[in-house]
């Protein structure tokens, strides 16, 4: 039949356009990291206060009388952001590192690697993750310290920015490290024999400019040493080092460890065999 009746025309294809960031799924991933340490608040919040508190009461004992003033504040004042820093750093490594180990030992990193999460995805939403937990123990340190210290802000800018900067480096530094140990023993070395010692030995607790020819010239070349000087000097105004070189390195340094950590990811090193 030629007069066969003809429907309406036919509507175009359309494309469903997606979004080029899972934003949806990036935050769903940073919730998860965030109720993992709020979780155990006794572990990832109360033990950083006690920690510092500790450290404190024994400098204090040990050594308030015979450094009564150090870069010009009571020795005290100095301390704290060297503490502040200290319990940064410690805990946006942990959060990252800990939380990709124990996906991997318990197999259900499988789960990440299937989401559609592009590898900067999760970068963001692991990193953004450790970095409120760093952000978190600082903030609740530095108030228990305050109880005990009364410390003053010099800077708030550098305050914000080394803070953010250091939880950020941190907690990309433990996503590498994550992703490399195998099991706990290993990530354990790490921290011990790595992650301790380069923030102990830093200008933590005293000042760099009592140590000895090439010890102090070791300790400049150290990125931890940048961290705490940065913080301190946005406590109380004293510093040991450059702070230009320290905000340099602070965001090549994030920038490099984003990139590794990007690379890694994108490749599935030791994550998807």
């Amino acid at each position: 039949m030629t007069g066969a009746s003809k429907g309406p025309p036919a509507k175009p294809l359309v494309v469903r356009q997606l979004n080029p960031i899972n934003w949806v799924g990036v935050w769903t991933l940073y919730v998860k990291e965030v109720l993992r340490f709020l979780s155990v608040y006794i572990q990832t919040l109360a033990a950083p206060i006690i920690t510092s508190l500790l450290f404190l009461v024994v400098f204090s004992l040990a050594l308030g009388r015979a450094m009564k003033v150090v870069g010009g504040v009571p020795f005290m004042e100095f301390l704290a952001p060297g503490l502040i820093m200290m319990a940064i750093i410690q805990n946006a490594f942990a959060n990252t590192s800990s939380s990709i180990v124990s996906a991997k030992m318990q197999g259900n990193i499988v789960d990440m690697l299937m989401a559609p999460l592009t590898p900067g995805e999760l970068t963001a939403g692991y990193a953004l993750g450790g970095v409120t937990r760093g952000l978190v123990v600082g903030i609740t340190v530095a108030v228990a310290l305050y109880m005990f210290v009364p410390f003053k802000i010099h800077s708030l800018f550098f305050i914000l920015f080394y803070a953010s900067s250091v939880s950020l480096m941190m907690s990309l530094l433990g996503m590498i490290g994550g992703i490399w140990a195998d099991k706990h023993e290993e990530m354990s070395a790490m921290t011990n024999f790595v992650i301790m010692p380069l923030s102990f030995l830093s200008g933590t607790f005293y000042s760099i400019d009592r140590l000895p020819g090439i010890w102090n010239d070791l300790a400049r070349i150290d990125p931890f040493f940048y961290m705490i000087d940065g913080l301190r000097y946005g406590f109380i105004g004293h510093h040991d080092g450059s702070l230009v070189v320290g905000i340099v390195m602070m965001i090549l340094g994030n920038v490099a460890l984003w990139a590794i950590t990007h690379v890694m990811l994108a490749r599935g090193y030791k994550l998807k065999t």
